[in-house]
């Protein structure tokens, strides 16, 4: 069972962390490209590439630290 409380809570940080890198760089570009930057769809894909990328990286940092400190069971 905490096996699956784990996964959730790993679920949980990709996600926000996912949505806060959104709303951060979505407005960021628009401003420096333009609206039209992010209507083409390879402009799309290398964004939520870049956003996979920082909310994976960011989740394993986070659950390291959290498994490290005892704060999450193993």
């Amino acid at each position: 069972m905490d096996n699956v409380w784990t996964l959730v809570i790993a679920i949980s940080i990709f996600l926000l962390i996912n949505l806060l890198y959104y709303v951060g760089m979505r407005g960021y570009v628009q401003k420096s490209f333009g609206q039209r930057w992010l209507s083409v769809w390879g402009n799309k894909v290398y964004f939520w590439q870049s956003a996979i990328f920082a909310s994976t990286a960011g989740t394993a940092i986070l659950m390291y630290v959290l498994i490290t400190y005892g704060l999450l069971p193993t």
